[in-house]
């Protein structure tokens, strides 16, 4: 399985990306794509996640009601809405896959890499 990070860029505060994770190769019947983010100096933050078949999700306190994740199983793809940005989100955003439905990063073995969003004015 290999996973392709895109959609990040310079953004203002407010203002809105979204980051897509496109999946290819063998994939598993039932699996959990995560979302998450290290900014620098700070641990990685578990930001979202879904799961391909009953569509489970979850949102960390710090975008809650601010991002939006979403999936497409016939594209393998999985989307991350952020909106009403703030400077800081600013992290490398990276997207994994994993076989549970979990937050944790180290539950997640397979990672693309990662996409930069900047928010600043």
């Amino acid at each position: 399985v290999q996973l392709q990070a895109s959609g990040g860029g310079l953004v203002q505060p407010g203002g809105s990306l979204r980051l897509t994770c496109a999946t290819s190769g063998v994939i598993p019947d039932h699996y959990a794509t995560g979302w998450f983010r290290q900014a620098p100096g700070k641990e990685r933050e578990g930001v979202s996640c879904i799961t391909n078949d009953d569509g489970m999700i979850f949102y960390a306190d710090s975008v809650k009601g601010r991002f939006i994740i979403s999936k497409d199983n016939a594209k393998n793809t999985v989307y991350l809405r952020m909106n009403s940005l703030t400077p800081e989100d600013t992290a490398v955003y990276s997207c994994a896959i994993g076989s549970t439905f979990d937050s944790n990063a180290s539950a997640y073995g397979i990672w693309g890499q990662g996409t930069l969003v900047t928010v600043s004015s």
